[in-house]
């Protein structure tokens, strides 16, 4: 499908740049990632160049979220998410094991993460629910709500991925408080939900209470649990203002640093840039959020400016948490940083939601409601 021409004289030029801004800047932090230094030279795996293919299909998929008016979505919002509730019950069943987690369908050409499309067809459905009605929630409705978020969330924590259900969680509250709810609802949710997190911690497995002690004292155990916290601490600190340069890192080029092309892709960039290029690349977040935000606040229709919220909120969340678990401030939770880490799925779904912004953006003048 073609998108009108005048259409596109209202894109969101702003958004487009940052987000291909960021993803460059992505792939050349995946070479230097993909680099180890041997006594010969510098050996590259092909983490870089999956990555442009990633990125050429999540271009793809943008133009193809695009190219319809984004009010379909509401329509197909409840058998979306039926589809990918059963592709989250398949993969108990039939899912593929990595790291000791079972989150993956193994299709043979794609590995596919059903996780991350919960986070469309929780953005969905939860805007559509939230459209129908201005008044602020009552008990009822935001019960109605929670379900859409919890759900899938119980089938994603028994695969088990923490980070990916606090996503879920953090997408559906940023909309909920977006939209309004009635003030003794919120003054309660104030007394309950602090007194329910306590309650989290018998519910969590082993290794993941251990990511919390860790975070707490990352020197209790430098080599094991708190090996991937101080590395990434040393890497960023050894960067000092200016950075080593380009492939000039110690740590990421002698393979100390761990999961370098995924969760710690910043750490990465920080060892070569230095506090300078850091703050450059926080900058740039900001100026990708704010041009979500303009959408947001100017989107034509109540279920366009929710949609466009949760995007925003998804976005902020992911950016916030993992630069916050980079440098030591949060927990290792395994939520990569947007356009910045190396992943297939994770790649065509910022594509996609950013895709549904640019739509929400370019049909914001047609009519007002």
């Amino acid at each position: 499908m073609l998108i009108d021409r005048r259409l596109i004289t209202h894109i969101n030029w702003g958004l487009l740049a940052t987000l291909f801004a960021l993803f460059s800047i992505g792939v050349l932090n995946l070479y230097s990632a993909s680099g180890v230094r041997l006594e010969d030279g510098l050996s590259l795996s092909s983490f870089y160049q999956r990555q442009l293919v990633w990125g050429a299909c999540g271009t793809v998929t943008m133009l193809c979220v695009m190219s319809f008016d984004y009010k379909r979505l509401a329509n197909i919002s409840t058998l979306f998410y039926g589809v990918v509730l059963l592709l989250l019950l398949m993969v108990p069943l039939f899912g593929k094991v990595v790291y000791g987690a079972r989150r993956w369908l193994d299709l043979g050409f794609f590995q596919l993460q059903p996780s991350e499309f919960a986070k469309i067809a929780v953005l969905i459905l939860g805007a559509q629910l939230l459209s129908q009605d201005a008044n602020p929630l009552s008990w009822t409705k935001l019960a109605q709500i929670l379900c859409v978020g919890l759900v899938p969330t119980a089938f994603i924590l028994c695969q088990p991925d923490l980070g990916t259900s606090l996503t879920l969680l953090f997408i559906l509250s940023g909309m909920i408080l977006y939209h309004g709810i009635r003030p003794a609802v919120f003054k309660t949710c104030l007394i309950i939900i602090p007194l329910l997190l306590p309650l989290g911690w018998f519910a969590m497995h082993d290794y993941q209470k251990q990511r919390i002690l860790t975070f707490l004292d990352p020197s209790n155990d430098p080599l094991g649990a708190g090996y991937h916290i101080t590395q990434s601490q040393i890497a960023i600190g050894s960067g000092q203002f200016w950075g080593k340069g380009f492939l000039q890192g110690t740590q990421s080029q002698l393979r100390f640093l761990p999961e370098k092309h995924t969760d710690f892709a910043v750490a990465v960039f920080g060892e070569e840039w230095g506090f300078v290029g850091c703050i450059g690349l926080l900058l740039l977040y900001c100026l990708f959020l704010l041009a979500i935000f303009n959408t947001v606040r100017n989107a034509k229709d109540r279920f366009g400016s929710t949609l466009a919220a949760g995007v925003f909120v998804y976005f902020f969340w992911q950016i916030l948490i993992n630069m916050g678990m980079v440098l030591g401030l949060m927990p290792v939770v395994g939520i990569p940083l947007p356009f910045m880490s190396y992943g297939g799925s994770a790649t065509l779904l910022n594509f996609a939601l950013a895709g549904l912004v640019l739509n929400i953006s370019m049909r914001r003048f047609v009519f007002k409601s």
